[in-house]
Parts: structure tokens; sequence; C-alpha cells
């Protein structure tokens, strides 16, 4: 079975006086949808729009401190690189085709903070010990935890929190060690490119691959974002070291 998505070539539609033609993209609370469900154009729209306020913010930064430089980058560029960034949950692993854009804005900006040249070297460590920014698919797992935690705690909307089901509460197993272990039960889903994309999908799979410490109910939420930070760290440190 093959999903048909016609994109500008679909008929129009007809709602009483008005004829709303198809489009190849649609916006949709911050987040830029395509035909072929790929992500390619809200990257770019991000991306593009994103660096010309970062060139704006150079020309000015001989005249800003640190923190004001900071503050600027984060309220213009970096909170929107944040911003829906789950869709792209699916993109936090490989390919890094799309995060690689968005991870090519965040270093643009740490050079504008530090203000460091565009050849300096030591990037990873002005990202990582100076700025203690994660890097791209690390912040896409990070918003993704805190937000699971939070359907767990009954604090999210309720369309999201449906989606995440404990395995404890799964009669059939009950008895498992991923029970005690508080995993989330991973629906069946038949396309591993699109599925995987899927909030139902992607929750639990990033939850059950966090530590067994991290997914203790008792843990505060502050702990849990420090720890849950820290721990995106290590495992970043930890592939550039192989």
């Amino acid at each position: 079975m093959t999903c048909n998505l016609l994109g500008s070539g679909g008929p129009p539609l007809r709602l009483g006086d008005e004829t709303i033609t198809a489009s190849d993209h649609v916006r949709l609370l911050g987040v830029t949808i395509s035909s072929d469900l790929s992500h390619v154009k809200h990257v770019g729209t991000i991306s593009s729009s994103r660096f010309y306020w970062l060139r704006q913010i150079r020309r000015i930064r001989r005249s800003l401190d640190a923190e004001s430089a900071k503050t600027l980058v984060h309220a213009f560029i970096t909170s929107r690189i944040d911003g829906c960034n789950t869709v792209l949950a699916a993109m936090a692993g490989s390919p890094r085709t799309i995060t690689d854009r968005l991870q090519h804005l965040l270093n643009a900006s740490a050079r504008v903070v530090s203000n460091a040249g565009k050849f300096d070297r030591g990037l990873t460590h002005l990202l990582h010990s100076e700025l203690h920014w994660l890097a791209v698919p690390q912040r896409i797992l990070h918003k993704l935890g805190v937000t699971v935690r939070r359907c767990l705690q009954g604090k999210a909307p309720q369309y999201l929190v449906n989606c995440c089901h404990r395995t404890s509460d799964v009669a059939s197993r009950q008895r498992l060690r991923s029970s005690s272990r508080h995993h989330l039960v991973v629906p069946r889903h038949r396309r591993s490119t699109l599925g995987r994309r899927a909030f139902s999908v992607a929750d639990p799979m990033a939850w059950n691959a966090l530590p067994d410490d991290l997914r203790d109910p008792s843990l505060s939420a502050d702990n849990f974002r420090k720890t849950l930070k820290t721990h995106l760290f290590r495992n970043a440190l930890g592939h550039l070291a192989h």
C-alpha cells in the first residue's frame, strides 16, 4: 500500500464562496508541513530566517557583553531551533541530513556569543564546556524526554498523555522485567521512516532508552532535567571520543 500525496496537484476545495487551492506546504503552529511529510522545507525556513537575525546580531556584537549577546541569541535563534523540535524526533539519530542544517546554525550562534572567528578551533569545547549547549540531536531528545515525563505526570495535553502507556498498566506485561523498570509500550508501526515520527512511537522509544535512574517517578522535575542533560552530554562526548 502506498501513500498518495498530491500536494499542489490535488483538487481545490470549495467552502461557500471561497475556493481553497491545494499546496505543497502548509504552516501550522510554527511548523511547515510538506505534502511528502519531509522536514526539508521546515528546517530550511528556520535556517534562512534565523541566519538573517544572526547577521543582525553580529553587526552589533561589539557593543554587547557576553550575557547580552547570549540573551539575544536565545531570543532570536536557539528558541526557534528548539521550538516544535520534537517533530524531528526520528531525525535525532541517523540520517542527519536534516539536523545538520540546524547544527550549522547553532554553531554559528555559538561563535557570535563567544565572539570567535569562523575558522577558530575548539568549537566542541565552546559548545559543551563554555556555553553548556547540547547539540541539535540531543536537544531534540531532551525535549522529548521532558515532554514524556510531563505526560506520565498528567501535566501535558490529554492527546499527548493518551500516547504514553506504561508497561505495568498492561495486564499481559505486568510480570515482565520492563514493567518494574518503568518502561513504556512501543506500538507496532509499519513504516520504518514515517511511523517512527509519530509521537506515540518516538516518545516510548526515547523514554525506554534512558537509564533506569532517569525513569524513576520519584525524581523531581528539576533533577530530571539536569540529570537528563548530563546524560546526553556524556553520550555525545562518548561518541566524539570514538
